[in-house]
């Protein structure tokens, strides 16, 4: 979708006028895009007028077409500017420009990454170098003009209001910059010469092909694609997960001609649900199919784009990967398939504040010919969880979509036993189960009467492959959030202090320096360790042998149990029962990341005794 293309002649008079950002807003009113703020129309007044300087000059041709807000295929962004005509060589040829108004800039020491003042305080943001490459890069990937055209798409970052260029050009940010250069406040000379080297000549068409364009994956995405799978024995197939992936394949191509189809697989942790997904991902690609795996949490998605890019960059396959709120404005059947991971994290509305949209289950199912959905209820750890089998059957059969389920039961998480899942159960009084004790269970469960010993074997471990952690149930606010000099996880009767996972970093669980921080549900949940520790608070009891929950000792910055007010009115019984599953079913997830081992320490001292009785129980 575009908002704004015109020849340049008639992109300056519009600029020239002072009319260019009413032009634009008109175009997207009527276009139904989202709301604009004040800050969005005041960014082009300002930037376009710097635009509109540089092309002036008389080289760059008068009939080579300006774009404004051009929408990226399968995501939300949208291109600030593109300038698009025909080269030396008379091929398709096409400048696209990312535009900044900032006017200081940080370095800081993640990948593609600056700090800038933005929204009212400092936060890190993409480079904007990477972000205009990975803007050309997915077009490359998606558009089918791009690809059988040879559409030659060359990006760049237009700072206008940064005199510095020191940090924006530091060797760090290098292997962004050559890809993407970046012109500061000084530079229009510089990048007008840019923008002729690539625009000899005017010509409609370019940008009409690529505003045409029809979605389908490249053949180098998919290539590059299967080659990140050879040789990653993380994503082999075992078992019935082999029987799975072949029955999703089937239907997915079955889907595309014929009747819509929906896949429900049912699994429990370690089963290989992931597994079988991102195989999926990789295999439909390559089939040709336009698909996208689906999560609500951000964690599993960072985790899973950088163990598919094997150490390399992530940036191209990351727009594969998105997030359960991303369907609400999809046209129907955009999509060859969705496949959702962790599915029973759906959420009814979307959005910052959970007001957009109607239904995820109904979005997605809506938005593809094809899709699979990976579901574990036993997992839902949040009020807000909906994704259950039933409501994914009814949105499905109103769709008019075929419904095939199917289930993954071998366990390969917890060294393979299912005996100690169903211990887990039992002992946190979700259900009964015949294995009141650990006996016969190949698995190593350890109870800590501190939680500083817990920590130090923790790290102990984590020294072979950087795969052991702690995590703990949500009882401490995140304090250093706001201020990173301060702990949040402080237990003082054992001189223990730590800091929840750090702020906006949803690679935890693979980040070398992680085993520092302590992780949460939402950032473990759907992923696996070798060796995990688990700090239960106070929001789990054992009073006389019963479990018992409270849902008030759940830290105030904890947004698992909001939605319950309205419940606990009108039934509180009822309410008090979903918290309870609710504070369960988070440690029951946390208890069974580890493929080894599960180390616990709780807070409660009765609670503690409780377990260390459990894990030495003999019938």
């Amino acid at each position: 979708m575009l908002v704004y293309s015109k020849k340049k002649l008639d992109f300056l008079g519009d600029v020239r006028a002072n009319r260019i950002h009413s032009e634009i807003l008109e175009t997207m009113r009527k276009q139904s895009f989202h709301a604009v703020s004040d800050s969005e129309i005041a960014s082009w007044r300002n930037s376009l007028q710097f635009v509109g300087n540089v092309l002036a000059d008389d080289e760059i041709p008068q009939d080579s077409f300006v774009s404004i807000e051009y929408r990226i295929p399968l995501t939300n962004k949208r291109v600030d500017v593109i300038v698009s005509g025909k080269d030396a060589e008379s091929r398709h040829s096409a400048v696209v420009i990312e535009l900044k108004q900032w006017s200081k800039v940080s370095k800081t020491d993640i990948d593609g990454t600056v700090r800038t003042f933005l929204g009212g305080s400092e936060r890190d943001v993409p480079h904007p170098s990477y972000q205009a490459w990975s803007y050309v890069q997915t077009i490359r990937d998606f558009n089918t003009a791009v690809q059988d055209k040879e559409i030659e798409l060359t990006p760049c970052a237009f700072l206008h209001n940064l005199d510095d260029p020191e940090v924006i050009n530091d060797d760090f940010y290098r292997a962004y910059t050559q890809l993407a250069p970046v012109f500061i406040a000084s530079d229009g000379v510089n990048l007008a010469k840019f923008i002729k080297d690539h625009v000899k000549y005017g010509d409609p068409t370019t940008m009409y092909h690529i505003e045409n364009g029809k979605l389908r994956p490249s053949k180098d995405l998919a290539d590059s694609l299967v080659s990140m799978m050879n040789g990653n024995s993380e994503f082999t197939l075992l078992d019935e997960q082999k029987l799975v992936y072949e029955t999703a394949i089937h239907l997915a191509k079955k889907a595309q001609e014929g009747e819509k189809q929906v896949l429900i697989v049912e699994g429990g942790p370690g089963t290989g649900k992931s597994v079988v997904a991102v195989n999926l991902l990789v295999e439909l690609t390559r089939l040709g199919l336009v698909c996208q795996y689906v999560s609500k949490n951000a964690a599993p998605r960072y985790v899973y784009t950088a163990r598919l890019a094997q150490g390399g960059s992530p940036a191209r396959v990351r727009n594969l990967f998105r997030g359960s709120g991303a369907y609400i404005k999809t046209d129907p059947d955009t999509f060859g398939g969705l496949i959702v991971d962790e599915a029973h994290r759906l959420n009814e509305k979307s959005g910052l504040y959970g007001n957009l949209g109607e239904n995820q289950i109904k979005e997605i199912v809506n938005s593809a010919r094809f899709s699979v959905f990976f579901i574990d209820e036993a997992q839902q750890v949040t009020w807000s969880d909906i994704g259950r089998k039933a409501d994914i059957r009814g949105f499905a059969e109103l769709a008019g979509a075929a419904v095939t389920q199917m289930e993954l039961v071998s366990q390969f998480r917890c060294n393979g036993s299912d005996g100690y899942l169903a211990w887990v159960d039992d002992v946190l009084g979700i259900r009964r189960t015949a294995n009141e004790s650990l006996a016969d269970i190949d698995y190593e469960v350890r109870v800590f009467d501190s939680p500083v010993e817990m920590r130090l074997e923790i790290e102990r471990l984590n020294d072979a492959r950087n795969r052991a952690r702690l995590v703990a149930g949500y009882c401490w606010d995140w304090k250093s959030r706001k201020d990173s000099s301060k702990m949040d996880i402080v237990i003082p009767e054992f001189g223990f202090e730590a800091q929840w996972n750090l702020s906006g970093d949803n690679t935890w669980m693979i980040s070398p320096k992680s085993v520092e921080q302590v992780g949460c549900i939402h950032t473990s949940q759907g992923l696996e360790l070798d060796h995990i520790g688990v700090i239960i608070g106070s929001d789990l009891l054992v009073r006389d042998g019963k479990v018992v929950t409270n849902p008030e000792a759940r830290a105030k910055t904890d947004q698992s149990l909001r939605g319950s007010a309205a419940l606990l009115k009108a039934d509180r019984a009822s309410a008090f029962t979903k918290a309870d599953a609710i504070i369960k079913n988070t440690y029951r997830t946390l208890m069974t990341r580890g493929s080894k081992s599960c180390f616990i320490f709780a807070t409660d001292e009765e609670t503690r005794d409780y377990f260390h009785q459990r894990i030495t129980y003999r019938p």
